[in-house]
């Protein structure tokens, strides 16, 4: 059966608020998580420019040289070692940076 668009924005944006919330309960991982919200901007039915979602545009801009999410396993231990110390930095730039729009997009989309 087919999915209506108003189905898919719905399921995007329980999407949003699931992954929201994990990064808020430290299921998912925070950088992980931005990323992730930053790539479903465009699937929620808002503007582009929606505060909420433009603050993890930033996120992932400032973070997309590092070694995080899936593309980890194709990075060598030695070098995920380099990168570890920034990434911990990232984290706590990343939250200073979007924990409020987070909270928003977990309590926005809550089904």
């Amino acid at each position: 059966m087919k999915m209506s668009h108003e189905e898919y924005i719905a399921k995007m944006r329980k999407r949003a608020a699931e992954v929201a919330r994990g990064m808020l309960d430290g299921s998912i991982h925070y950088l992980e998580g931005a990323i992730e919200l930053f790539s479903l901007r465009g699937e929620v039915g808002l503007s582009e420019s929606d505060k909420d979602f433009r603050a993890f545009t930033a996120v992932a801009s400032g973070i997309d040289h590092l070694p995080v999410g899936e593309s980890r396993q194709y990075w060598s231990q030695e070098a995920l070692g380099c990168h570890e110390a920034e990434i911990q930095e990232s984290i706590k730039w990343a939250k200073e940076a979007s924990l409020s729009e987070c909270k928003s997009i977990a309590v926005r989309f809550k089904t």
